[in-house]
């Protein structure tokens, strides 16, 4: 029987199911590259589901029989891609599985910072009625700019729009054919000087890495809001801060950040014009279930594509 590894400490049933056939190994949660090594020399896995941590060449080379890296859901990028490619190993990615779960999300801290959810409720528990001074940012008729048109974007950008609001949008690999009426394609020179709030739904990429930084906030629409529900790294984080701290940007809501768990003391915690979640953007119930299914059954396809004689 074919081993498979989950760098996590469970999967779906109905996606344990589908895998019936084979050696579950699970690696717990917080597997690190020396526990993934050793796991890959003990069992030699015929495929790999990604949930935590990262997939480098070292682990790679630990399994010789691995045949395909399945990602639990659809970024990619702590697998090293290239040296999956050079080793002949397939990579694939459990696109949309969770696309409803981000977006709703994003939307979640959208939301919170337009309407300071999170300072008017500390407020009341404290005992204050704020009614005759605060006043909330309304979302209607104002721009948003969306940053990837995948799966997870245009769920987001259906939501805007149903806000009222203008929804722009950049991604150079969409389909122009493909989008909704209601999202304008721009580039992002105009999605930046547009935009009041701005939402990130790309992967991190080398090109794309620090894609938000001192130069691109700049040139934001003074108390612009950003959310941020895909990859920490889009982020330059003391720009941020530093613009959070001028002005330039009113509010921002975070569910990923460049170095994962944020550790104590991060200069994040305790900033008032901060909203933050711990990545749990795609963690529910039912993107668990679609999560683990879509990466069963995307392993199994490659795996018996692979054993089709040519």
């Amino acid at each position: 029987m074919s081993a498979i590894l989950i760098t996590g400490a469970d999967l779906a049933p109905q996606a344990s199911a589908l895998l019936a056939g084979h050696e579950l190994v699970f690696a717990g949660r917080t597997p690190n590259e020396d526990d993934l090594v050793a796991l890959c020399r003990a069992h030699d896995p015929v495929a790999i589901i990604v949930r935590y941590g990262k997939i480098p060449a070292a682990v790679m080379d630990a399994a010789p029989s691995l045949k395909v890296i399945s990602k639990h859901g659809s970024g990619t990028d702590t697998i090293d891609k290239a040296a999956a490619h050079a080793r002949g190993i397939e990579v694939v990615a459990a696109a949309g599985a969770n696309a409803a779960a981000v977006a709703e999300q994003a939307l979640a801290l959208l939301l919170a910072c337009a309407k300071s959810v999170i300072a008017l409720d500390a407020r009341m528990h404290a005992g204050h009625w704020d009614k005759a001074t605060h006043k909330s940012l309304e979302l209607g008729g104002r721009t948003i700019g969306l940053v990837g048109l995948g799966a997870i974007g245009l769920r987001f950008a259906r939501m805007a729009d149903a806000l009222g609001m203008r929804v722009l949008g950049f991604d150079p690999f969409a389909n122009n054919d493909s989008l909704p009426p209601y999202v304008e394609r721009v580039d992002l020179d105009t999605l930046w000087a547009e935009s009041d709030a701005i939402s990130l739904h790309c992967p991190l990429t080398d090109e794309n890495r620090g894609l938000l930084n001192a130069e691109t906030l700049a040139r934001c629409k003074r108390g612009v809001i950003v959310v941020n529900t895909a990859r920490g790294g889009l982020i330059d984080e003391p720009a941020l801060l530093a613009a959070l701290h001028s002005g330039q940007v009113a509010m921002a809501g975070l569910d990923s950040f460049a170095v994962e768990p944020m550790t104590p003391g991060h200069p994040f915690q305790g900033e008032a014009r901060l909203v933050l979640s711990p990545h749990i953007g795609g963690v529910t119930g039912d993107a668990y279930v679609n999560m683990g299914v879509a990466a069963a059954r995307n392993l199994l396809a490659v795996l018996a594509r692979q054993a089709t004689p040519a």
